[in-house]
């Protein structure tokens, strides 16, 4: 079996913790490690967790989403897929390399293809760490 990707919900809202959660739960693939409900929740979480995946909302207490990314050193940033009900942020969403942007509120299938690039992502990723892994040997 492959490796699970191991995913972090960055989220001010309960409820929309709760149905990323919800969702996530339901995927095989995925191992939620753990949630945030602040942008100096979410570095601490990311940094101590380092987590493959990140459901990231934009606007929220502390910091934004992408104070978020700009707090992490850019080599350890993990994937994010951003969720948020503002689609004034999307073309800066693909700026910082986001692997996908869900307009909140989303549906069923528009969460599965967001997931399913970033679960491609990840997955090319650590092949490539493997096969790096492997050549240095």
């Amino acid at each position: 079996m492959a490796e699970k990707i191991r995913t972090l919900i960055v989220d001010d809202e309960e409820l929309a913790r709760a149905r990323l959660r919800s969702l996530l739960s339901r995927e095989e693939r995925i191992e939620i490690i753990g949630e945030a409900s602040d942008g100096k929740a979410a570095v601490s979480e990311i940094e101590k967790l380092k987590p493959d995946l990140v459901f990231l909302d934009v606007q929220m207490p502390e910091m934004n989403g992408f104070e978020v990314l700009g707090a992490l050193e850019e080599e350890t940033r993990p994937n994010v897929v951003f969720c948020t009900a503002h689609d004034k942020f999307a073309l800066k969403g693909f700026d910082v390399h986001a692997v996908d942007y869900l307009l909140k509120p989303f549906d069923r299938e528009r969460f599965r293809t967001a997931l399913q690039r970033a679960v491609a992502k990840v997955e090319l990723q650590k092949g490539g760490k493997k096969d790096a892994a492997v050549g240095a040997v």
